[in-house]
């Protein structure tokens, strides 16, 4: 295969997996990343696990001058995977013109490079946010999508509709992924979820709180109308979402449609209080919690239909929530033991 494909945030905690994943399958990945949300000696981890050279470039792909001295230094690039977004919902409430500037503008300025040179395929990193309060679960692909809470969710929505416009000249083909909730890291420990400060995500805020990195994990309300009380959501391992990305790059180079959107998720919804247990179990260990009041924005229940996405194209996720919870530990004890957390 040996063909050339970007990575925008190939750095990052998806990006970095899928470059795994890439590697493995044939392809030759090129890493862009400003490293605002990881950092740079995740690089060197990756290689050590890839066992061969990486292309780098680090820079941000809002600045268009510096996408095109990319595409011009490696030439013939055969596609783009589009992880590169600011993505903590709070914070896109209190700064959401920088997330308008950084997540819309950073696609424009992709989708304009990629017209450019040429380049005709791409994945959009997108997200289940899109949906907002769904009407039912399991959610499939033909739910509408909901005015979103976060001007996070909103830039989703609005790169999936810039996308779909720029493949209508057919010059473009893509696909947009709307992920679920990513958990776990690679088994060898080697790379995981970095968040930079106080992580948003729920995972490393436990495997940190374990490691009295941070304080308790408060558990946002007990009182939903779920089977225990707590939010439900659909947890997938990061490698099978990486496979998800490599199997769809290889479904979108053949493809004669111009644009398609796949849930990518397990299809079973875990609650927060089921996801704790099962980490104490796994593990071996206790996290240090207290129950608060429900958080403003907080959806009951989310989680996917993915039979699209396995009829489609051929994937489903095999890893187990335990594994992905015994990963996770792993990481964080490795960064405990290095001195990087």
């Amino acid at each position: 295969m040996n063909k050339k494909i970007l990575v925008t945030g190939g750095a990052g905690y998806i990006g970095s997996h899928t470059v795994v994943e890439l590697v493995q399958a044939g392809y030759k990945p090129v890493i862009v990343d400003n490293f605002s949300n990881t950092k740079p000696w995740m690089v060197q981890r990756l290689i050590e696990l890839v066992n061969t050279d990486l292309r780098v470039y680090e820079g941000d792909c809002v600045d268009v001058d510096f996408l095109k001295s990319v595409f011009d230094k490696e030439k013939e690039i055969h596609g783009v995977i589009h992880f590169a977004a600011l993505k903590a919902v709070g914070e896109s409430v209190a700064e959401p013109l920088l997330y308008y500037r950084n997540n819309v503008c950073g696609m424009i300025s992709v989708l304009e490079t990629m017209r450019m040179f040429e380049v005709k395929n791409l994945i959009f990193s997108s997200s289940a946010t899109v949906y907002g309060v769904p009407d039912k679960c399991p959610i499939t692909e033909d739910q509408p999508r909901k005015s979103p809470s976060s001007p996070y969710g909103a830039t989703k929505v609005m790169c999936e509709d810039i996308i779909k416009d720029s493949t209508r000249g057919g010059c473009i083909k893509a696909v947009s992924l709307r992920y679920f909730n990513p958990i776990g890291a690679h088994d060898s420990g080697n790379i995981g979820e970095l968040p930079v400060g106080v992580p948003n995500n729920l995972l490393p805020y436990i495997t940190q709180a374990v490691a009295k990195k941070i304080p308790p994990l408060k558990i946002f309300g007990t009182d939903y109308n779920t089977k225990d009380g707590s939010c439900v959501r659909d947890f997938i391992h990061v490698v099978d979402l990486a496979k998800a990305h490599v199997s769809t790059l290889d479904y979108l180079i053949k493809s004669k449609e111009n644009y398609d959107i796949f849930n990518v998720g397990t299809g079973k919804g875990t609650s927060v209080l089921e996801l704790i247990d099962i980490f104490e179990k796994v593990n071996n260990v206790v996290i240090p919690r207290e129950v608060t009041a429900r958080r403003e924005g907080d959806i009951r229940e989310c989680y996917a239909d993915a039979q699209k996405i396995k009829s489609k194209i051929g994937w489903e996720s095999c890893k187990s929530i335990e594994q992905a919870l015994e990963d996770a530990w792993r990481w964080q004890a490795k960064l405990t033991e290095i001195g990087k957390s």
